[in-house]
Protein backbone atom coordinates (compact mmCIF):
# COMPACT_ATOMS: atom_id res chain seq x y z
CA UNK A 1 0.00 0.00 0.00
CA UNK A 2 2.82 2.39 1.00
CA UNK A 3 4.65 1.50 -2.20
CA UNK A 4 1.63 2.46 -4.32
CA UNK A 5 1.29 5.83 -2.52
CA UNK A 6 4.98 6.59 -3.00
CA UNK A 7 4.72 5.76 -6.69
CA UNK A 8 1.63 8.01 -6.92
CA UNK A 9 3.46 10.96 -5.31
CA UNK A 10 6.48 10.35 -7.52
CA UNK A 11 4.28 10.37 -10.64
CA UNK A 12 2.61 13.65 -9.56
CA UNK A 13 6.02 15.25 -9.03
CA UNK A 14 7.14 14.10 -12.47
CA UNK A 15 4.02 15.56 -14.05
CA UNK A 16 4.53 18.92 -12.22
CA UNK A 17 8.16 18.95 -13.21
CA UNK A 18 7.28 18.32 -16.83
CA UNK A 19 4.71 21.09 -16.75
CA UNK A 20 7.22 23.53 -15.25
CA UNK A 21 9.84 22.66 -17.85
CA UNK A 22 7.30 23.12 -20.61
CA UNK A 23 6.12 26.51 -19.18
CA UNK A 24 9.68 27.69 -18.65
CA UNK A 25 10.67 26.89 -22.21
CA UNK A 26 7.62 28.68 -23.61
CA UNK A 27 7.57 31.77 -21.26
CA UNK A 28 11.33 31.90 -20.63
CA UNK A 29 10.71 31.87 -16.85
CA UNK A 30 13.20 30.31 -14.45
CA UNK A 31 12.83 29.08 -10.89
CA UNK A 32 14.76 32.15 -9.70
CA UNK A 33 12.18 34.34 -11.41
CA UNK A 34 9.36 32.59 -9.56
CA UNK A 35 11.21 32.98 -6.27
CA UNK A 36 11.72 36.71 -7.00
CA UNK A 37 8.00 37.16 -7.73
CA UNK A 38 7.08 35.61 -4.40
CA UNK A 39 9.49 37.93 -2.57
CA UNK A 40 8.13 41.01 -4.40
CA UNK A 41 4.63 40.03 -3.40
CA UNK A 42 5.74 39.83 0.21
CA UNK A 43 7.49 43.25 -0.07
CA UNK A 44 4.40 44.91 -1.59
CA UNK A 45 2.23 43.46 1.14
CA UNK A 46 4.68 44.65 3.78
CA UNK A 47 4.86 48.13 2.21
CA UNK A 48 1.07 48.38 2.17
CA UNK A 49 1.03 47.39 5.81
CA UNK A 50 3.66 50.07 6.61
CA UNK A 51 1.68 52.79 4.82
CA UNK A 52 -1.46 51.83 6.71
CA UNK A 53 0.51 51.90 9.95
CA UNK A 54 1.91 55.38 9.14
CA UNK A 55 -1.57 56.71 8.34
CA UNK A 56 -2.90 55.42 11.65
CA UNK A 57 0.13 56.89 13.45
CA UNK A 58 -0.47 60.27 11.80
CA UNK A 59 -4.13 60.21 12.80
CA UNK A 60 -3.15 59.49 16.40
CA UNK A 61 -0.60 62.32 16.32
CA UNK A 62 -3.24 64.76 15.05
CA UNK A 63 -5.61 63.72 17.82
CA UNK A 64 -2.89 64.24 20.44
CA UNK A 65 -2.00 67.63 18.92
CA UNK A 66 -5.63 68.73 19.00
CA UNK A 67 -5.71 67.91 22.68
CA UNK A 68 -2.68 70.14 23.28
CA UNK A 69 -3.78 73.10 21.12
CA UNK A 70 -6.04 75.62 22.92
CA UNK A 71 -9.60 75.74 21.67
CA UNK A 72 -10.95 79.04 20.33
CA UNK A 73 -13.61 78.75 22.99
CA UNK A 74 -10.96 79.26 25.64
CA UNK A 75 -9.09 82.21 24.12
CA UNK A 76 -8.84 84.75 26.88
CA UNK A 77 -9.12 88.50 26.39
CA UNK A 78 -8.15 91.46 28.50
CA UNK A 79 -10.95 92.84 30.59
CA UNK A 80 -11.83 96.25 29.24
CA UNK A 81 -13.39 98.65 31.70
CA UNK A 82 -15.32 101.72 30.62
CA UNK A 83 -14.11 105.12 31.83
CA UNK A 84 -15.85 106.21 35.01
CA UNK A 85 -15.16 109.95 34.79
CA UNK A 86 -14.78 112.58 32.10
CA UNK A 87 -11.12 112.93 33.07
CA UNK A 88 -10.62 109.26 32.17
CA UNK A 89 -12.66 109.46 28.96
CA UNK A 90 -11.17 112.63 27.47
CA UNK A 91 -7.59 113.74 27.07
CA UNK A 92 -7.89 117.33 28.28
CA UNK A 93 -4.16 117.90 27.89
CA UNK A 94 -4.86 118.71 24.24
CA UNK A 95 -6.49 122.00 25.29
CA UNK A 96 -4.83 125.24 26.46
CA UNK A 97 -5.17 126.02 30.13
CA UNK A 98 -5.78 129.07 32.30
CA UNK A 99 -5.37 129.40 36.05
CA UNK A 100 -8.40 131.12 37.54
CA UNK A 101 -10.07 131.89 40.86
CA UNK A 102 -13.43 130.12 40.78
CA UNK A 103 -16.31 130.84 43.13
CA UNK A 104 -19.89 129.60 43.17
CA UNK A 105 -23.06 131.60 42.58
CA UNK A 106 -26.82 131.09 42.45
CA UNK A 107 -29.72 132.80 40.70
CA UNK A 108 -30.93 134.18 44.03
CA UNK A 109 -30.62 137.62 45.62
CA UNK A 110 -27.39 136.68 47.42
CA UNK A 111 -25.66 136.52 44.02
CA UNK A 112 -27.79 138.50 41.56
CA UNK A 113 -30.02 140.69 43.72
CA UNK A 114 -33.09 139.15 42.05
CA UNK A 115 -35.88 137.29 43.81
CA UNK A 116 -37.86 134.37 42.34
CA UNK A 117 -40.70 136.75 41.40
CA UNK A 118 -38.46 138.97 39.28
CA UNK A 119 -39.13 138.68 35.53
CA UNK A 120 -35.41 138.21 34.85
CA UNK A 121 -34.85 135.75 37.71
CA UNK A 122 -32.53 133.00 36.54
CA UNK A 123 -31.92 134.64 33.15
CA UNK A 124 -28.27 135.16 32.23
CA UNK A 125 -26.71 138.02 30.28
CA UNK A 126 -26.76 135.81 27.15
CA UNK A 127 -30.51 135.34 27.51
CA UNK A 128 -30.45 131.61 28.40
CA UNK A 129 -31.68 130.30 31.73
CA UNK A 130 -29.16 129.25 34.35
CA UNK A 131 -28.62 125.50 34.53
CA UNK A 132 -26.55 122.94 36.38
CA UNK A 133 -26.09 120.05 33.97
CA UNK A 134 -23.48 118.30 31.85
CA UNK A 135 -22.76 121.78 30.52
CA UNK A 136 -23.55 124.30 33.23
CA UNK A 137 -23.86 128.05 32.86
CA UNK A 138 -21.00 130.06 34.34
CA UNK A 139 -20.11 133.75 34.54
CA UNK A 140 -16.81 135.25 33.42
CA UNK A 141 -15.08 138.44 32.33
CA UNK A 142 -16.32 138.61 28.75
CA UNK A 143 -13.11 140.33 27.65
CA UNK A 144 -11.24 137.22 28.81
CA UNK A 145 -13.79 134.53 28.01
CA UNK A 146 -16.51 135.67 25.55
CA UNK A 147 -20.09 134.39 25.73
CA UNK A 148 -20.22 130.83 24.39
CA UNK A 149 -16.71 129.89 25.60
CA UNK A 150 -16.61 126.33 26.90
CA UNK A 151 -14.30 125.58 29.81
CA UNK A 152 -13.67 122.30 31.55
CA UNK A 153 -13.30 122.87 35.27
CA UNK A 154 -11.85 119.86 37.19
CA UNK A 155 -14.13 119.00 40.10
CA UNK A 156 -17.09 120.79 38.51
CA UNK A 157 -17.45 119.74 34.89
CA UNK A 158 -18.07 121.66 31.69
CA UNK A 159 -19.00 125.31 32.02
CA UNK A 160 -20.40 127.48 29.23
CA UNK A 161 -19.88 131.20 29.66
CA UNK A 162 -23.39 132.67 29.62
CA UNK A 163 -23.21 135.46 32.18
CA UNK A 164 -21.06 138.24 33.56
CA UNK A 165 -20.72 139.98 36.90
CA UNK A 166 -19.39 143.26 38.25
CA UNK A 167 -16.89 141.46 40.50
CA UNK A 168 -15.94 138.87 37.88
CA UNK A 169 -12.90 140.41 36.19
CA UNK A 170 -9.73 139.01 34.66
CA UNK A 171 -9.03 135.43 35.59
CA UNK A 172 -12.11 134.98 37.74
CA UNK A 173 -15.16 132.85 37.04
CA UNK A 174 -18.44 132.08 38.81
CA UNK A 175 -19.86 128.55 38.69
CA UNK A 176 -23.63 128.13 38.87
CA UNK A 177 -25.21 126.06 41.66
CA UNK A 178 -28.91 125.78 42.45
CA UNK A 179 -28.64 126.64 46.13
CA UNK A 180 -26.33 128.46 48.51
CA UNK A 181 -25.87 125.18 50.40
CA UNK A 182 -24.60 123.54 47.20
CA UNK A 183 -22.10 126.35 46.72
CA UNK A 184 -20.63 125.86 50.17
CA UNK A 185 -20.88 122.06 50.25
CA UNK A 186 -19.51 121.37 46.78
CA UNK A 187 -17.27 124.26 45.87
CA UNK A 188 -16.71 127.38 47.92
CA UNK A 189 -13.75 129.27 46.45
CA UNK A 190 -10.79 127.68 44.69
CA UNK A 191 -7.83 128.45 42.51
CA UNK A 192 -8.03 125.93 39.67
CA UNK A 193 -6.46 125.28 36.30
CA UNK A 194 -9.22 125.14 33.69
CA UNK A 195 -9.11 123.85 30.12
CA UNK A 196 -10.29 126.12 27.32
CA UNK A 197 -12.21 123.61 25.18
CA UNK A 198 -13.75 126.18 22.84
CA UNK A 199 -13.41 129.93 22.49
CA UNK A 200 -16.79 131.62 22.30
CA UNK A 201 -17.94 134.00 19.57
CA UNK A 202 -20.03 136.21 21.84
CA UNK A 203 -23.37 134.42 21.49
CA UNK A 204 -25.23 131.51 23.07
CA UNK A 205 -28.78 130.28 22.51
CA UNK A 206 -31.03 128.00 24.51
CA UNK A 207 -31.03 125.51 21.62
CA UNK A 208 -27.23 125.38 21.57
CA UNK A 209 -27.11 124.73 25.31
CA UNK A 210 -29.78 122.05 25.04
CA UNK A 211 -27.90 120.33 22.22
CA UNK A 212 -24.73 120.24 24.32
CA UNK A 213 -26.56 118.73 27.27
CA UNK A 214 -28.26 116.10 25.14
CA UNK A 215 -25.03 114.78 23.63
CA UNK A 216 -25.69 111.04 23.71
CA UNK A 217 -22.15 109.92 24.45
CA UNK A 218 -22.08 112.17 27.53
CA UNK A 219 -25.16 110.85 29.29
CA UNK A 220 -23.25 108.21 31.24
CA UNK A 221 -21.44 111.02 33.08
CA UNK A 222 -24.49 113.14 33.93
CA UNK A 223 -25.20 111.65 37.34
CA UNK A 224 -21.59 111.95 38.53
CA UNK A 225 -21.37 115.57 37.39
CA UNK A 226 -24.59 116.53 39.14
CA UNK A 227 -23.24 115.03 42.38
CA UNK A 228 -20.45 117.62 42.44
Amino acid sequence: MKLKISKGIFMVMLVLGALFVTYSSIANVTADDLNSWFKQGETIEASSSDVEHQVKKTEITKKDLNKLLPSKRYVSSQEISAPQTLEEAIDFSQYPTETVIATGYTAGPESTGKSPGHHLYGVTFSGVKVTRDLYSTIAADLNKFPIGTILYIPGYGYGVVADKGGAITGNKIDLYYETVEDVYNHWGKREVEVYVVKQGDGSLTADQLTTLNETESMQVFREKILER
